[in-house]
């Protein structure tokens, strides 16, 4: 009985369907982010015994992440009922906007910092997180085309090529994180296509060695994201400087205990901005202050259902284009809660990557729910089916 149960959701797994375990958990980590902007915002002199609507309400930046919320189904739909092999075919065109709006983020006279550009009522928008996506579904198109993802070293560089343009444009703004984030996905894909183990290994090879000279360069000049790996390898150093903010983000997290100081108080350290960005970047500090360990295993949680969600899905998907779209999605999102959770508890360096779902920002939440459409679509409108053992 239990194997047919087990087979029987195989076989629907593998059918074109929507995924709504998928849709659900998403838009649970997007309401749950709402609530942790608002947290962050609380403001105890408008009073104490308001309802979590009006308190959200009451939030500058919680009232704004619920309509990012609420706006997200535009893109999200659009990016389901496209279909995906149509966007497989206009990877070149999404490649190109992806591009133009980087450019345009370093030309622009309107940016209020280099990685945003001013739209309308002071909302900016940051074309970055959008070009994730769109180097997801080129990247995944170009490693679909044969059946050895490099046939030679001319199509290699090709690839190299098609990376390195979008990487460069945004180690120019500069966006560390977001370069990061574009590696990641490149050597995830092409990984997962089917690159020799030599061939990648050479490749992770060369990135490591390219970073001593950078390093070097960091050192001599005193960039800021030189002192910021210091203060990584030492905590102890310059607490009060560049280790100001992961020190403090420490404490926060630790001062939550099991059940956290409650969510809406006045007094606590996330209510006194006790550590700066901690509604963004440092969100996490505050997730952990306010809800304590539980809150953090439930955020976790979900998070990690998110992934096993994704990753049965893209073993299910028979196409090759399809499965690494997910899987691009998926080690774009990954990695994104690894770095940014480790950076809020001193176990990874300050890069600035926003936690998905829940960090404010309306270009990261809307591209984020892109990408989930995108695995939807994915899933509703596989090919056949593949036969296991």
């Amino acid at each position: 009985m239990v194997a047919q149960k087990t087979g029987a959701d195989v076989n629907r797994l593998a059918r074109p369907h929507f995924d709504w375990p998928l849709c659900l958990a998403a838009y649970g980590l997007a309401i749950f982010g709402v609530l942790a902007v608002s947290i962050t915002n609380f403001d105890p002199s408008k009073g104490m015994d308001r309802s979590l609507l009006q308190l959200v309400i009451d939030s500058p930046n919680g009232r704004w992440q619920a309509i990012f919320v609420l706006v997200s189904p535009i893109v999200f739909g659009a990016m389901m009922f496209i279909n995906y092999q149509v966007l497989r075919r206009m990877w070149p065109v999404l490649y190109g906007i992806s591009c133009f709006m980087l450019i345009w983020v370093l030309i622009s006279k309107a940016f209020v910092q280099a990685r945003w550009i001013n739209i309308i009522w002071e909302r900016t928008v940051q074309p970055s997180e959008f070009a994730k996506i769109a180097i997801i579904i080129s990247l995944a198109s170009e490693l679909s085309r044969h059946k050895n993802p490099v046939p030679n070293w001319r199509y290699f560089l090709r690839i190299l090529l098609h990376l390195g343009f979008p990487l460069l444009l945004v180690v120019m703004q500069p966006d560390i994180g977001t370069m990061l984030v574009f590696i990641v996905i490149f050597f995830t894909l092409l990984l997962l296509a089917g690159c020799s183990l030599k061939l990648w290994s050479a490749l992770v090879t060369c990135g490591i060695v390219a970073c001593i000279p950078i390093g070097m360069y960091l050192q001599r000049t005193e960039n800021f994201r030189w002192l910021r790996l210091v203060s990584f390898i030492d905590p102890a150093h310059d607490t009060t400087g560049v280790g100001f903010q992961i020190q403090n983000s420490k404490i926060a997290v630790g001062s939550g205990g099991l059940w956290g100081v409650g969510m809406f108080k006045e007094g606590t350290l996330t209510h006194l901005n006790f550590v700066p960005e901690n509604h963004t970047d440092f969100i996490f500090s505050s997730i952990g202050e306010t809800m304590g360990f539980i809150g953090c295993v439930v955020l976790l949680g979900l998070y990690l259902f998110l992934f096993y969600r994704m990753l049965l899905l893209a073993y299910h998907t028979p196409d090759r284009y399809g499965r690494l779209v997910i899987m691009g999605v998926l080690s774009m999102l990954l990695f994104h809660v690894f770095e940014n959770v480790g950076m809020n508890i001193g176990a990874m360096p300050i890069t600035g990557i926003p936690l998905p779902f829940i960090s404010y920002g309306g270009s990261s939440l809307i591209a984020t729910m892109g990408g989930i459409g995108l695995v939807l679509n994915v899933t509703r409108r596989k090919r056949g089916s593949r036969q296991r053992r």
